[in-house]
């Protein structure tokens, strides 16, 4: 036995421990025999690991120096009968193996378990851990110079220091402790191998006898892709769970027809395409990804054409860092990135990534945080940090409620259990709703979430208010990120109430308190306050009506006025407003007519300082109420602009309502038109399309609330001195919140000016003025009515004015389709 105080003066021991020889066992194959003789080295029988062999000589000539022979034997035997697994420590083969070999790291100890390296020992084959404290060992490639694993084996199945791996004609093949396969490559090759070669490329391939590749590591891309390695359609990337443990995470680069995808849990979260950097030169169908020093390429049609290109650096810059090394990664936080390793320093440089904002990445907060400035998480409003657990998920506030379990293998959701569902902050989306389709269009949240509560697998809902669009969040429930657009989406998550089911009632029928007042009760109350309420409506209805009768005849009573004054003040905003009075004289009691529009007659008067105006009296507002005519009148008074007709004043007055515009002296585009002695020459034409167009933008883009006209013909466009432009008569405009994308109203416009949307009750917004000025255009172009004379104008109730009826829509797009057939021609 070795005395043991010789052995704390070793480097590789700081406590006391027993040592024993190895002897070589007849195990090692021809090719290892072809390389070097086998080495006695030490093992530690505490540590359980071998002694490197600078350490197995010392130790080895200081217990035999001076020593009998019989004293050296024992060792040896003691040592084989205490460790019966030797120990080969071998050189590095370049750049090829043949078959029938057998490599473990405990073997290649010295060389960090590297067995095969290329030739000029960029890139080593090694069976080794991905951090030194780490206890799981890999079959990897790994880049020397910047210690990089490039591709990795047997990620989901992690091996010890002692597993050997086994090289024979048939393939390659992992073993664990026991002596099971855990990892191989495919079982029927299509020829015998004859040897393995690792590339300067980083690839690792099995030669046959014709020196043809029968497998390539290439073929089976883990989390890296290098130089020159191509990624193929239905081919992907997949993260790691951490820098220490290789095996698959939930992040994926997939590459489809058209683009590259990132995926969390098969739901797309980035494209490439979507960089700012990208560039798209064909539409040819995607055929592999391939990257260099110049940057990322998408090819198709046989590698010849690019399809998307992602250009970093130019020809030269190239040339000057030929000898740098660069990947393209997925971290195992689903980052996309090309990462620039300079060999000489050893210095690494991340020169792309994406997404660019790291709150897109989908589980950056974990569940329901809210990511904010590229990667600062805190709860949504309603949750909080689970106290129970240390993973950073967060939990409903309130403790009787509690997130959706596993579906348990059912689609349906359990009847029994009561579900909740708490609304998030109006600026909170998720990254899935503009990467998937809505579930379904045209219901409201009732009906959306009804959906999710009889799905097991839905964990949330968002709402669009204007479009009626339900967008389900599936099987997995992610970080949420603050709005990137304007947008009227609205989240709700869906919660349980724990131990409450909705059999609650069911179960506690009985009860001391008579059930049978305790129902009749409030159900009389309700039935007698909603008569109530219905005789209050009547009435007043019947009151408006003849209100609006009265008006129209002009009477009035000064107990109305004076209701209207109270109202007035309570609107801020409001315009100037002018005496009843003041503009029967200055219109001359209503004498001089210039036109007429949605709501009412045009009359021309002079104020008393001179100043022509346009006072349009109105007759009745139908079932648009007081309280909206006047919030809209508040912000219309406040538009200014060189385009559009100022609104001057109004004037309520016992029924009546008037409001005041400036006087504009050419008046409306048709008569000057269509109906004028002087043609408009085309530069007056290209001036009153611009300037329409000028004044329709600052409506949609240029107030605080957007503007929808609702009614833009050549009746509607004045025309002021030196051809200058005005859009006029807001009396069917619509406003938009900017929260709102669109909106449904009831038809109104004239009959050829308007857009699709109004026929097929779907949701309208800015692009409905777009197309009614399209019309004008080519009125404006052609210098005739396009439709023909006789448009009716249908008002916000329904109906039209001027003849006609509303439900003709038919008609009106056939005449649309003979008439562009008409201008093309």
């Amino acid at each position: 036995m070795i005395n043991p105080p010789s052995l704390a003066a070793g480097p590789y021991h700081k406590r006391r421990e027993k040592v024993h020889l190895t002897k070589p066992t007849n195990q090692s194959n021809a090719n290892n025999d072809a390389h070097h003789q086998p080495i006695l080295i030490l093992t530690s029988k505490f540590k359980k690991k071998p002694i490197p062999q600078t350490t197995t000589k010392i130790l080895l000539s200081r217990a035999c120096m001076g020593s009998s022979a019989l004293y050296c034997i024992t060792i040896f035997f003691l040592s084989c009968a205490l460790f019966p697994y030797p120990t080969l420590s071998g050189p590095v083969s370049a750049p090829s193996i043949i078959p029938n070999f057998t490599s473990s790291y405990l073997q290649f100890i010295d060389n960090s378990g590297a067995f095969l390296a290329s030739e000029n020992n960029s890139f080593q084959a090694r069976i080794t851990n991905a951090k030194p404290e780490s206890k799981s060992f890999y079959l990897v490639i790994i880049h020397v110079s910047s210690n990089t694993i490039v591709w990795s084996a047997n990620r989901n199945n992690p091996i010890s220091q002692s597993s050997q791996l086994h090289f024979t004609p048939n393939g390659l093949t992992l073993y664990n402790d026991t002596g099971h396969p855990i990892w191989s490559t495919p079982q029927k090759l299509s020829s015998v191998i004859s040897s393995m070669h690792l590339l300067e490329s980083g690839n690792l391939v099995l030669l046959d006898l014709m020196n043809n590749t029968v497998w390539e590591s290439f073929d089976f891309p883990t989390d890296v892709l290098v130089e020159g390695q191509k990624l193929r359609v239905g081919k992907s990337l997949v993260s790691s769970i951490s820098d220490e443990d290789l095996s698959k995470g939930s992040y994926r680069l997939v590459i489809g027809n058209n683009d590259a995808m990132l995926q969390w849990e098969d739901m797309n979260y980035w494209k490439l395409s979507m960089d700012k950097n990208a560039f798209r030169d064909t539409n040819f169908p995607v055929e592999y990804m391939v990257m260099n020093f110049t940057g990322v390429y998408l090819m198709g049609e046989n590698g010849e054409e690019v399809v998307i290109k992602v250009i970093l650096h130019d020809s030269n810059d190239n040339l000057e860092n030929s000898s740098n090394f660069q990947i393209v990664k997925l971290d195992h936080d689903g980052v996309f990135s090309i990462i620039n390793f300079n060999v000489n320093d050893g210095s690494s440089e991340q020169e792309f990534t994406g997404p660019a904002d790291r709150c897109q990445i989908p589980f950056i907060c974990r569940r329901l945080g809210v990511c904010t400035n590229g990667g600062s998480c805190q709860c949504a409003p309603a949750f909080h940090s689970d106290p129970k657990m240390n993973s950073g998920d967060c939990v409903p506030l309130d403790g009787s409620l509690a997130l959706p379990g596993p579906c348990n293998g059912s689609s349906s959701s359990d009847s029994t259990t009561a579900i909740k569902y708490l609304q998030l902050r109006n600026d909170l989306d998720y990254f899935s709703n503009d990467f998937t389709d809505p579930v379904l269009h045209n219901v409201n949240l009732s009906a959306c979430q009804n959906l999710c509560s009889a799905n097991c697998s839905c964990q949330g809902v968002f709402h669009s208010q204007g479009s009626g669009s339900c967008y389900m969040i599936r099987n997995y429930l992610g970080s949420i990120l603050i709005k990137s657009s304007s947008t009227d989406r609205l989240g709700y998550v869906k919660t349980t109430v724990v131990g409450i089911s909705n059999r609650y009632l069911e179960n506690n029928k009985k009860s001391d308190f008579p059930v049978l007042q305790a129902v009749l009760l409030p159900s009389s109350g309700v039935i007698i306050i909603a008569l109530i309420a219905t005789l209050i409506w009547s009435r007043r209805r019947k009151m408006r009506w003849e209100k609006c009768e009265n008006s129209k005849l002009g009477r009035g009573n000064s107990s109305s006025s004076l209701e209207e004054d109270i109202d007035f003040v309570s609107i801020p905003g409001l315009p100037i407003r002018f005496d009843y009075q003041e503009l029967a004289r200055a219109t001359r009691d209503f004498r001089t007519q210039i036109g007429s529009g949605g709501f009412g007659t045009v009359y021309k008067g002079t104020l008393q300082d001179g100043t022509d105006v346009a006072v349009k009296k109105i007759t009745c507002l139908g079932a648009q109420g007081k309280r909206e005519f006047l919030t809209e009148i508040a912000v219309i008074g406040k538009i200014h602009h060189v385009n559009l007709v100022r609104l001057k004043g109004f004037c309520a007055h016992a029924g009546q309502r008037l409001l005041v515009y400036e006087y504009i002296k050419r008046g409306s585009l048709d008569r000057t038109l269509f109906r004028g002695e002087h043609v408009l020459d085309w530069k007056e034409r290209y001036e009153i399309a611009l300037g329409t167009a000028r004044g329709l933008a600052y409506l949609h883009s240029g107030c605080e609330q957007k503007i929808i006209h609702c009614d833009i013909k050549p009746e509607n466009i004045l025309l002021h001195d030196k051809s200058q432009v005005k859009i006029s008569d807001f009396g069917l405009s619509k406003l938009l919140s900017p929260e709102q994308s669109g909106l449904f109203t009831t038809l109104r416009g004239t009959r050829g000016y308007l857009a699709p949307e109004w026929l097929t009750s779907t949701s309208i917004s800015d692009k409905t003025d777009v197309y009614s000025y399209g019309m004008l255009l080519l009125e404006i172009i052609r210098g005739k009515e396009v439709f023909g004379t006789g448009g009716s104008e249908i008002g916000g109730s329904g109906h039209e004015r001027g003849g006609g009826e509303a439900g003709s829509g038919g008609s009106v797009l056939r005449a649309r389709r003979t008439e562009f057939k008409a201008v093309n021609v």
